[in-house]
């Protein structure tokens, strides 16, 4: 089996997404089947490329020029597909990427199970976003989509901690809020198909921003750093403007990240 950080680079510069999540789910497969048989799999050093690769389209766009649609209109249910889907491919890439990136900074071995897991579970989600598209006529790539969304990793290429502050624990905790409204939409236009694969998601994203918790809390034991204090100070110094609520109390909670984490980051505070 060739070294972790190099599966992470070979599906950073896979382009289309479909293939891109294959390789994602076969490294992963490979990664936990080793270690169910009590292997420790070398996790080595790689050259990650800067932007991961992509597909030809969708075209992507400034944020404030991506067409917003209605999500009660069949075409606003199939661009929030299209968002969803955006975001679970740069989830692939971001999952691996803080393996490839940080390889050089020594860590538990459950720090790679837990990001393994994380990558494979956004290549099941990206795929099942796509089912969910070609079911309703479309397909990913048939709509521009945001070119802000690597943007959290173009800042904190160099900053671990400020890695794990941003993607995980506000980006992916972001979805953790607005997801059930989503589901709403879909459940009121009967698209079963489509509440299925988002509350599969929404499941399965709670752990992820537990991993991103476990792991910056782990790293200001191991450096001796208030854990609220520095979230704060990497959120402020790598997120562009202020947390919004309405927040996920609960779900946060069970991530492992309380008020006092995020709602001194709003604009009110």
């Amino acid at each position: 089996m060739i070294p972790l950080a190099q599966m992470a680079e070979a599906v950073l510069r896979t382009a289309d997404g479909r293939a891109k999540t294959a390789l994602s789910r076969e490294y992963a497969s490979a990664w936990q089947a080793a270690r169910e048989a009590g292997e420790t799999p070398d996790i080595g050093r790689a050259d990650p490329p800067m932007h991961p690769a992509r597909p030809p389209s969708p075209q992507l766009l400034n944020p404030r020029d991506v067409p917003h649609r209605k999500p009660g209109s069949p075409e606003g249910r199939v661009a929030l597909l299209h968002a969803v889907a955006h975001i679970e491919l740069n989830a692939v890439d971001l999952h691996w990427d803080i393996i490839a990136r940080f390889a050089h900074v020594k860590m538990p071995m459950g720090f790679y199970d837990d990001w393994v897991k994380a990558a494979d579970e956004e290549s099941k989600h990206f795929n099942l976003m796509c089912d969910c598209l070609e079911e309703f006529g479309s397909h990913y790539g048939a709509l521009p989509a945001h070119a802000g969304m690597w943007r959290a990793a173009e800042d904190t290429v160099y900053d671990f901690m400020g890695r794990l502050a941003v993607v995980p624990m506000v980006l992916e905790a972001r979805g953790l809020d607005v997801t059930p409204g989503m589901i709403e939409v879909f459940r009121r236009a009967k698209a079963t198909s489509a509440v299925e694969a988002l509350e599969l998601i929404y499941s399965e994203e709670v752990a992820h921003v537990a991993y991103g918790s476990k792991w910056f809390h782990f790293l200001c034991g191991r450096n001796d750093e208030d854990p609220k204090e520095r979230f704060h100070a990497l959120v402020r110094k790598y997120f562009h403007g202020p947390l919004k609520p309405p927040f996920n109390e609960e779900k946060r909670a069970e991530a492992g990240i309380p008020p006092d984490f995020y709602w001194p980051l709003t604009a009110k505070a």
